[in-house]
């Protein structure tokens, strides 16, 4: 139990400060902005409690919130991510997937089944952060774009991730 609480501890630093430290500093003409520190609440295990989730992503969001002086955009996109996330498992999870206590990764579920998590959840992050941003549609295209570009970088970063640096 110890161990686990020990695994997501040094898993939320360490994307934390990647997140801060490196990939903040990756900008391709203002269109692509990988944010992978999103990758904290989708590795979280499928029978965490509902509040304990919001307030996991919460904290995610505030931690990137408070280094990058942007009030509230990054905890308000994690935490809707994280609120939807229940939903999104439920409709992905298969008859076998539904009863597992496990952890929703690349090496419990396959590839066909993360990838397509992934980009769905870096997609609806995305999607609210990069609005909450612009607050307005009067951009929509542009803003849609930024998301679109940005969800396919970060997904592929947490992709490769799996297979490099999260394997069993």
């Amino acid at each position: 139990m110890v161990k686990d609480y020990s695994k997501y501890i040094i898993l939320f630093i360490t994307l934390v400060a990647v997140q801060l430290l490196v990939l903040n500093n990756i900008q391709f003409s203002g269109y692509v902005n990988p944010f992978v520190y999103v990758l904290f609440i989708l590795l979280l295990p499928y029978k965490i409690s509902g509040w304990a989730l919001l307030l996991l992503a919460f904290v995610t969001g505030l931690s990137i919130d408070a280094f990058n002086n942007t009030i509230g955009m990054h905890s308000s996109a994690t935490l809707f991510m994280a609120f939807i996330r229940p939903y999104v498992l439920s409709r992905f999870a298969s008859r076998e997937n539904s009863d597992r206590t496990g952890i929703p990764n690349l090496a419990n579920n396959g590839i066909n089944w993360f990838i397509q998590y992934t980009i769905l959840m870096v997609f609806i992050h995305h999607f609210a952060l990069f609005y909450l941003e612009a607050f307005s549609f009067s951009h929509f295209f542009v803003t849609l774009g930024r998301t679109l570009l940005s969800t396919l970088f970060s997904s592929a970063v947490i992709i490769l991730s799996q297979f490099f640096v999260f394997r069993n």
